[in-house]
């Protein structure tokens, strides 16, 4: 019941980020049925394209080897190992092709499925793997039971291709037993070709519907709550107590730097206790007047308190300070529009050589 409530609840299609991950565990989309179509497509190519030069070479070895028995003495064991070696390279050489065949169709069939891929997911010890409740849940679970009823549909399937396909064969092969082994033998190649092209091409139907099959069940085994697809972003983006934590670092760090600096300060400009502006102008240094620091309200009280301790004077002006606090940025110059009126200040202080700037 909660399998289902949950798998009900999974309404939203899965983000990049969840494909990406699960891909990255090995769960990928894969289908049984296209590697036993590319296995049935390599023994087709065999038969119709290199079958006929291996029979015809296998014919006519046993040919020689049943006609002349004579010129294999088997009296020793020497004989009969070299007999064996010998019997044994002309049947590996005819079959050998069709392996190599089989095993680049299995390799192929797998890569263009799914590209190649190391994980360690796949290899890591899991108790579900060794546990009999979970392998008799996957034996007869659901899941288990799709398998089957595929298996015994394809069985079925391939049976009623193979009798189609053997109807009206055994008159051929009766009258070919009357030819030659060589001739023969091409009779079996031309009847097993018949046979494997109606079984690859029914494979083939039903590798192209298990691939469309299988990848739309794994977006469906891949779909998300909405609570889980919020936890993403969350986790993408960053908690936001966190994120407000971090910014309240930042500004308290930035603030710090900023109280640091106002004993540099040539001027302090006030309103006069809910804004601070803190000023540096150097002539030899400064193409302008520099901002320090500046706050509002109790950082303005703490800049005008470091300021007077440290002898920095400071004017109050109601409408610059407001004006300024507005539009300039600490670290910054400020702009033109403030040149004359600072200007007035900065002469004020250089004047009265009220303090000596610290560069």
């Amino acid at each position: 019941m909660s399998d289902s409530t949950d798998k009900e609840s999974k309404t939203e299609e899965a983000t990049e980020k969840k494909v990406r991950d699960a891909v990255e565990k090995g769960n990928i989309p894969s289908s049984r049925e296209a590697l036993l179509l590319a296995s049935f497509a390599a023994i087709l190519i065999y038969l119709v394209f290199i079958v006929s030069g291996n029979i015809m070479d296998l014919a006519s070895f046993l040919s020689a080897f049943l006609e002349k028995p004579e010129e294999w003495p088997i009296s020793t064991a020497e004989d009969v190992g070299v007999l064996y070696r010998v019997v044994f390279i002309e049947i590996a050489r005819s079959v050998a092709v069709i392996l190599i065949l089989l095993v680049v169709a299995g390799i192929g069939a797998s890569v263009l499925q799914n590209m190649p891929q190391f994980v360690g997911e796949r290899i890591r010890p899991q108790a579900s793997r060794i546990s009999p409740v979970k392998g008799w849940t996957r034996l007869f679970g659901a899941a288990g039971l799709v398998e089957f009823l595929k298996s015994l549909a394809k069985l079925i399937l391939a049976l009623v291709v193979v009798v189609y396909a053997l109807k009206g064969v055994h008159a051929t092969l009766l009258s070919g037993m009357l030819t030659p082994p060589g001739a023969f033998a091409l009779v079996i190649r031309d009847t097993a070709i018949h046979i494997v092209f109606a079984i690859t091409f029914v494979m083939g139907v039903i590798a192209v519907a298990d691939l469309v099959w299988q990848r739309f069940h794994w977006r469906q085994e891949l779909r998300m709550t909405r609570q889980e697809i919020k936890d993403e972003m969350k986790q993408a983006e960053g908690d936001p107590i966190i994120k407000s934590r971090l910014r309240s670092l930042a500004r308290d760090r930035a603030r710090q730097r900023m109280m640091a600096a106002v004993p540099k300060a040539t001027l302090v400009i006030a309103n006069p206790t809910h804004y601070s502006i803190a000023l540096r102008y150097v002539r030899e240094q400064d193409a302008a007047p520099m901002v320090l620091a500046k706050g509002q309200d109790l950082v303005a009280l703490k800049i005008r308190e470091i300021a007077e301790a440290n002898g920095i004077p400071v004017f109050e002006d109601v409408a610059l300070a407001r004006s300024m606090y507005k539009q300039v940025s600490v670290d910054s110059m400020i702009p033109p529009q403030f040149y004359q009126a600072v200007a007035e200040l900065v002469r004020v202080v250089y004047g009265k050589g009220q303090r000596k700037v610290q560069p």
